[in-house]
Protein backbone atom coordinates (compact mmCIF):
# COMPACT_ATOMS: atom_id res chain seq x y z
CA UNK A 1 0.00 0.00 0.00
CA UNK A 2 1.63 3.18 -0.79
CA UNK A 3 1.23 5.33 2.65
CA UNK A 4 3.40 8.46 0.94
CA UNK A 5 -0.16 10.56 0.26
CA UNK A 6 -1.29 9.97 4.34
CA UNK A 7 1.65 11.37 5.75
CA UNK A 8 1.87 14.24 3.76
CA UNK A 9 -1.35 15.24 4.66
CA UNK A 10 -0.33 14.31 8.56
CA UNK A 11 2.95 16.32 8.26
CA UNK A 12 1.48 19.22 6.21
CA UNK A 13 -1.72 19.65 8.28
CA UNK A 14 0.30 19.32 11.38
CA UNK A 15 1.20 23.46 12.51
CA UNK A 16 3.99 22.39 14.78
CA UNK A 17 5.96 20.27 12.55
CA UNK A 18 5.33 22.83 9.59
CA UNK A 19 7.31 25.52 11.85
CA UNK A 20 10.20 22.63 12.32
CA UNK A 21 10.17 21.83 9.17
CA UNK A 22 10.66 25.96 7.23
CA UNK A 23 13.19 25.95 10.25
CA UNK A 24 15.16 23.45 8.74
CA UNK A 25 14.46 24.27 5.19
CA UNK A 26 15.92 27.99 5.74
CA UNK A 27 19.34 26.65 6.59
CA UNK A 28 19.72 24.58 3.90
CA UNK A 29 22.14 21.56 5.13
CA UNK A 30 22.77 19.05 2.65
CA UNK A 31 21.04 16.08 2.96
CA UNK A 32 19.17 17.73 5.68
CA UNK A 33 16.06 16.26 7.14
CA UNK A 34 14.02 15.57 10.39
CA UNK A 35 13.22 12.36 11.67
CA UNK A 36 12.69 9.70 14.17
CA UNK A 37 9.92 10.59 16.43
CA UNK A 38 9.15 13.42 14.55
CA UNK A 39 7.41 11.71 11.28
CA UNK A 40 7.14 8.19 13.82
CA UNK A 41 5.25 9.82 16.87
CA UNK A 42 2.49 11.42 14.46
CA UNK A 43 1.81 8.94 12.51
CA UNK A 44 1.28 6.26 15.57
CA UNK A 45 -0.81 8.96 17.31
CA UNK A 46 -2.82 9.23 14.14
CA UNK A 47 -3.14 5.38 13.92
CA UNK A 48 -4.32 4.99 17.47
CA UNK A 49 -6.87 8.29 16.86
CA UNK A 50 -5.16 10.52 19.33
CA UNK A 51 -6.66 14.03 19.27
CA UNK A 52 -3.26 15.52 18.42
CA UNK A 53 0.20 13.99 18.08
CA UNK A 54 3.15 16.23 20.77
CA UNK A 55 6.48 17.20 19.01
CA UNK A 56 8.47 14.37 20.37
CA UNK A 57 11.10 16.25 23.14
CA UNK A 58 13.91 16.04 20.58
CA UNK A 59 13.44 17.34 17.00
CA UNK A 60 15.98 15.67 15.63
CA UNK A 61 17.81 17.14 12.32
CA UNK A 62 20.07 14.84 10.35
CA UNK A 63 22.04 16.03 7.56
CA UNK A 64 25.69 14.70 5.12
CA UNK A 65 28.30 16.65 5.10
CA UNK A 66 31.79 14.76 4.85
CA UNK A 67 33.36 17.95 4.57
CA UNK A 68 32.14 19.08 8.08
CA UNK A 69 32.65 16.64 10.83
CA UNK A 70 32.97 18.75 14.06
CA UNK A 71 30.63 18.57 16.91
CA UNK A 72 30.78 21.87 17.02
CA UNK A 73 29.23 22.39 13.66
CA UNK A 74 26.10 20.58 14.87
CA UNK A 75 25.90 22.80 18.32
CA UNK A 76 26.23 25.61 15.57
CA UNK A 77 23.34 24.26 13.45
CA UNK A 78 21.43 23.91 16.62
CA UNK A 79 21.94 27.20 17.94
CA UNK A 80 20.78 28.36 14.17
CA UNK A 81 17.84 26.69 14.63
CA UNK A 82 16.85 27.85 17.93
CA UNK A 83 16.92 31.30 16.74
CA UNK A 84 14.89 30.47 13.77
CA UNK A 85 12.53 28.47 16.49
CA UNK A 86 13.13 28.30 19.92
CA UNK A 87 10.01 26.57 20.78
CA UNK A 88 11.51 23.16 19.99
CA UNK A 89 14.43 21.23 21.19
CA UNK A 90 16.68 20.76 18.11
CA UNK A 91 19.48 18.10 18.28
CA UNK A 92 21.46 18.05 14.80
CA UNK A 93 23.52 15.13 13.70
CA UNK A 94 25.94 15.17 10.85
CA UNK A 95 25.41 11.41 9.58
CA UNK A 96 28.84 11.12 7.99
CA UNK A 97 30.21 10.71 11.26
CA UNK A 98 28.18 8.63 12.99
CA UNK A 99 29.59 5.68 12.15
CA UNK A 100 32.17 5.74 14.25
CA UNK A 101 30.03 6.20 17.67
CA UNK A 102 27.89 3.01 16.19
CA UNK A 103 30.47 1.39 14.94
CA UNK A 104 29.27 0.92 11.60
CA UNK A 105 31.28 1.46 8.29
CA UNK A 106 31.02 5.11 6.97
CA UNK A 107 27.34 6.04 5.99
CA UNK A 108 27.43 7.44 2.20
CA UNK A 109 24.69 10.13 2.82
CA UNK A 110 21.31 10.37 5.59
CA UNK A 111 19.23 7.66 3.94
CA UNK A 112 22.50 5.67 4.08
CA UNK A 113 22.55 6.11 7.45
CA UNK A 114 18.92 5.36 8.63
CA UNK A 115 19.74 1.74 7.79
CA UNK A 116 21.57 1.82 11.02
CA UNK A 117 18.55 3.06 12.99
CA UNK A 118 17.21 0.57 15.64
CA UNK A 119 13.80 0.38 14.30
CA UNK A 120 12.35 0.38 10.88
CA UNK A 121 8.93 2.82 12.12
CA UNK A 122 11.71 5.04 13.06
CA UNK A 123 14.32 4.67 10.28
CA UNK A 124 12.07 7.48 8.51
CA UNK A 125 12.69 11.49 7.54
CA UNK A 126 11.20 14.51 5.76
CA UNK A 127 11.70 17.60 4.42
CA UNK A 128 9.91 20.41 2.83
CA UNK A 129 10.59 21.02 -0.67
CA UNK A 130 10.54 24.32 -2.70
CA UNK A 131 7.36 23.88 -3.91
CA UNK A 132 6.02 22.95 0.03
CA UNK A 133 5.56 19.51 -0.43
CA UNK A 134 7.21 16.68 1.55
CA UNK A 135 9.88 14.88 0.66
CA UNK A 136 10.43 11.37 2.32
CA UNK A 137 12.99 8.74 3.17
CA UNK A 138 12.31 5.67 4.08
CA UNK A 139 15.04 2.62 3.56
CA UNK A 140 12.38 0.14 5.14
CA UNK A 141 9.50 1.65 3.73
CA UNK A 142 6.40 3.08 5.28
CA UNK A 143 4.81 -0.24 6.09
CA UNK A 144 6.04 -1.04 9.61
CA UNK A 145 5.35 2.48 10.55
CA UNK A 146 1.36 2.52 9.36
CA UNK A 147 0.98 -0.97 10.25
CA UNK A 148 1.95 -0.44 13.93
CA UNK A 149 4.57 -2.71 13.31
CA UNK A 150 7.84 -2.45 15.85
CA UNK A 151 10.46 -4.00 14.08
CA UNK A 152 13.87 -3.90 14.78
CA UNK A 153 16.21 -2.73 11.62
CA UNK A 154 18.83 -6.27 10.85
CA UNK A 155 21.70 -4.71 13.48
CA UNK A 156 19.19 -4.37 16.10
CA UNK A 157 17.59 -8.27 15.53
CA UNK A 158 20.75 -10.05 16.55
CA UNK A 159 24.10 -8.06 17.69
CA UNK A 160 22.31 -4.99 19.49
CA UNK A 161 18.96 -6.27 20.43
CA UNK A 162 19.85 -5.04 23.71
CA UNK A 163 19.54 -1.61 22.70
CA UNK A 164 16.30 -2.40 21.00
CA UNK A 165 14.85 -3.29 23.61
CA UNK A 166 16.31 -0.77 26.13
CA UNK A 167 14.28 1.53 23.74
CA UNK A 168 11.01 -0.14 23.97
CA UNK A 169 11.21 0.14 27.58
CA UNK A 170 12.35 3.04 28.44
CA UNK A 171 10.08 5.18 25.56
CA UNK A 172 7.19 3.11 26.92
CA UNK A 173 5.94 3.07 23.46
CA UNK A 174 3.95 0.13 24.01
CA UNK A 175 2.09 1.76 26.78
CA UNK A 176 1.79 4.69 24.64
CA UNK A 177 0.40 2.99 21.82
CA UNK A 178 -0.87 -0.36 22.85
CA UNK A 179 -1.84 -1.09 19.05
CA UNK A 180 2.08 -1.60 18.54
CA UNK A 181 2.71 -5.33 17.82
CA UNK A 182 6.71 -6.24 18.08
CA UNK A 183 7.64 -8.26 15.50
CA UNK A 184 11.01 -9.35 17.27
CA UNK A 185 10.57 -12.13 20.57
CA UNK A 186 12.27 -10.92 23.58
CA UNK A 187 15.48 -12.94 24.36
CA UNK A 188 14.82 -15.72 26.26
CA UNK A 189 17.00 -15.77 29.75
CA UNK A 190 18.90 -18.97 30.25
CA UNK A 191 18.33 -21.13 33.31
CA UNK A 192 21.50 -22.43 35.03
Amino acid sequence: MNYSPTLQTLILNDALRMEALLALRHLHLPDGWIGAGFVRDAVWAYRHKHLRSPVPADVDVVWFDDKQLSEGQDRALETALKRLNPAFNWSVKNQARMHRRNGDAPYRSTEDALRFWPETATAVAVRLRDDYRLETIAPYGLEDLFELRLRPTPRFEHEKQAIFWQRVAKKRWLTRYPLLRIIEEPPRHQTK
